[in-house]
């Protein structure tokens, strides 16, 4: 009974400050979720001010998928939100994606680490959001092979936010749309259509102002046509450099025409996004 007296007066100052602490502690605590295990690799979500990530690590070797896997194919991911709660929308972005190699072919993805960030809006900005992700990817190394994972976070709806480390590096490798091109992002500065002979193409001039490290050019066709990825043809060792895309054997360069297409240019120094039209 004494114990209890002596720790009274204590009590209240005690609650005061937990009450204070718990916007923030809160935060903290749910900063991110849950790890779920998959072949070879983890998921997880975490958050930031008014952004998530979709956090895939894969072990050594191992590698997922950009949005367009490229020639050799591969699983790109899905990312599933109806389950979730108070989220009107989710866009999904996806950092610069790197090429590899390997006796399949060629494909686009990532290797180690990849965070997806996602833009949230939420229905009622004044209610926390309930997020529930159901992710399908693929995890390859010499064979291909599909996960999953079943994702939830509750985000409180702050004004203020810290962004995770790794997320906000995410938002770095973003590639920049043409309209918010960053100084040093790659430009692309001419297409050409050379479609008369046996040889159809379509040649690339990119500029890679900040070096061309690792410079590579990815396209995306509408409609669920296929363009096959780019190949280096020249370079002039002062960041101009030039692609060419073999249109010979897969496509018929007339479904191309007038189509809308978008080129993904990626480099160590910079990354950004460009439409063209195929004339």
């Amino acid at each position: 009974m004494k114990v209890r007296n002596r720790l009274a007066p204590v009590t209240g100052a005690v609650l005061l400050g937990i009450a204070l602490c718990i916007p923030q502690a809160w935060a903290e605590a749910q900063l991110s979720s849950d790890w779920a295990e998959g072949h070879s690799s983890r998921a997880r979500l975490i958050a930031g001010e008014k952004v998530a990530g979709v956090e895939v690590e894969m072990a050594d070797g191992w590698k997922t998928y950009w949005r367009n896997p490229g020639d050799a194919g591969g699983v790109p991911p899905a990312f599933d939100w109806s389950k979730s709660s108070n989220l009107a929308a989710a866009k999904v972005l996806y950092p610069a994606p790197k090429r590899f190699h390997d006796s399949a072919g060629d494909t686009v993805g990532y290797k180690g680490t990849v965070v997806f960030p996602v833009e949230l809006t939420p229905k009622d900005p004044a209610k926390p959001i309930d997020l529930k992700l159901q992710l399908d990817y693929g995890v390859c190394r010499e064979i291909c092979i599909p996960a999953e994972a079943a994702l939830s976070l509750a985000i409180a709806p702050m004004e203020s936010h810290a962004v995770p480390s790794e997320l906000a590096d995410a938002l770095k490798r973003v590639p920049a749309p043409e309209a918010s091109r960053r100084p040093g992002d790659p430009v692309l500065k001419r297409v050409v259509s050379e479609f008369a002979g046996p040889k159809p193409r379509l040649v690339l001039e990119a500029q890679f102002p900040n070096g061309a490290a690792h410079a590579d050019i990815f396209i995306e066709a509408p409609d669920g046509l296929y363009v096959p990825l780019p190949k280096k043809v020249s370079d002039d060792g002062a960041g101009n450099l030039t692609f060419a895309i073999d249109l010979g054997d897969d496509v018929d360069p007339n479904d191309l025409k007038n189509e809308k297409l978008t080129a993904t240019l990626v480099s160590d120094a910079g990354q950004s996004e460009a439409t063209f039209s195929v004339d």
